[in-house]
């Protein structure tokens, strides 16, 4: 498609309240400008960026997912604002599509009515009761009179409900015309866009509104918008999948991120977290569990089990309150109550309730391998780093600090004593 794309992420974002540069705030795992640029690049080749505030934190992030997006730095000292962010542009095509960096929700099947809205000129519109946080757009005869920004709006002005999305298509050349003639005499002395709206008016140029979805194009301002967009995010995340196949129970009990891969037929029930590049094949996650950035293949998990990130599970089952770390686990039993962290187990063994890996000698974390058929008794304690070879076995209660050689048994209890009428003399005794 010969369009080319810009995509304003100058600002700060102090209207979230943080340090964050606003377009890294993140929504299923991944950062607001990250949906932008996913979305642009399915509309053009041709996409840049603009930068300003923490740029090089910015472009570092952005740089993880994609390689061939141009950077511009705007030049705020001099040209603040929107309309100064597209003054060091230099568009490969002859149509120009500018976006917002706090923008999540823009689907790029929306964006391609801007093109088919036929105007040199078209910008988005929103119909909203209340549009406090926007510019008002005020339209005639069919064609954007103008825009007045909220921080320069009059009470009448105010009152309208006709808003500026943000989002506008422009040609090349309209814009070379217009853009040098910007001038920042208001009240925040910026270069505003949307003074160009106004000037194409005055050379009888039509400004054509597209009325668009408040969902796909709702910027995020607060931390309350960044919520309500991401529920929204999740949403989409969850029926993508569900029509790939996912069975899920109860989905909108279900938190699922952006980059979770799943592959075969799987079952997600209620109250289950997903997260990271978690990639789930052909398994089970039963109810409250919670998955971070691991890898579940022919498995099942739960319910109220979690894999903390770096986990390989395959063909295992993890039951309820087994809490796995940084482990690889293969055709393994671990049913119940268990913590196995930076471990290896092998296929055919069994983990017995209570089980911990003491990983940990407070200085530095240290691997518990385990071997092919390994019985581990319920309540024992695995002191890394230990070795326990295949076909062994480890006698419930016990704390291992030595390596367990293959087919041996390994102990380490206290002898018990049983001691004969002692309940009748204990209790007589305090009467």
């Amino acid at each position: 498609m010969n369009l080319s794309i810009v995509i304003l992420a100058a600002g700060a974002g102090t209207r979230m309240k943080s340090k964050t540069p606003k377009v890294l705030h993140t929504l299923c795992g991944r950062e607001m400008l990250y949906y932008v640029i996913k979305e642009a690049k399915k509309l053009s080749d041709d996409v840049s960026v603009v930068l300003f505030h923490e740029s090089e934190m910015v472009k570092k992030s952005i740089e993880k997912y994609f390689s061939d997006i141009r950077y511009v730095i705007q030049d705020h000292a001099n040209y603040p604002g929107t309309g100064g962010a597209l003054m060091g542009i230099e568009p490969k095509y002859q149509k120009i599509l500018v976006l917002n960096g706090d923008m999540p929700l823009v689907e790029a099947e929306e964006l391609k009515q801007f093109l088919r809205a036929g105007s040199n000129f078209v910008m988005s519109v929103l119909d909203l009761e209340d549009g406090s946080g926007y510019g008002r757009v005020v339209i005639h005869g069919g064609s954007v009179e103008r825009i007045v920004e909220e921080k320069d709006a009059t009470g009448e002005e105010k009152s309208l409900g006709t808003v500026n999305a943000g989002v506008y298509l422009f040609d090349r050349a309209l814009l070379a015309r217009y853009l040098p003639r910007l001038k920042n005499d208001n009240a925040q002395k910026e270069f505003y866009l949307t003074d160009v709206v106004e000037m194409a008016r005055k050379d009888r140029l039509i400004v054509a509104p597209l009325f668009v979805k408040e969902e796909n194009f709702k910027g995020v301002n607060s931390k309350a918008d960044l919520a309500e967009a991401e529920a929204i995010m999740t949403g989409r995340i969850r029926r993508r999948w569900m029509r790939e196949g996912v069975r899920m129970r109860l989905p909108e009990t279900i938190y699922i991120d952006e980059g979770v891969k799943f592959v075969g037929e799987c079952f997600i029930e209620n109250g289950v977290s997903i997260t990271g590049d978690s990639y789930i094949e052909e398994s089970h996650i039963k109810a409250h569990s919670v998955i971070e950035e691991s890898r579940v293949i022919r498995s099942d998990v739960g319910p109220m089990a979690h894999l903390r990130p770096q986990c390989e599970v395959t063909e295992t089952h993890i039951g309820n309150f087994v809490e796995v770390k940084k482990s690889k686990l293969m055709g393994v039993k671990a049913g119940h109550l268990s913590y196995l962290g930076d471990c290896e187990v092998d296929e055919g063994s069994n983990i017995g309730a209570g089980v911990i890996t003491c990983n940990y000698d407070g200085k530095k974390k240290h691997l518990t391998k385990i071997g092919k058929n390994v019985f581990v008794g319920s309540d024992s304690q695995l002191v890394a780093p230990v070795s326990i070879e295949d076909d062994s076995i480890i006698g419930a209660g016990s704390t291992i600090t030595k390596n367990v050689k293959s087919g041996e048994l390994a102990l380490s209890r206290a002898k018990q004593e049983n001691i004969a009428g002692f309940f009748a003399r204990y209790f007589s005794s305090s009467k």
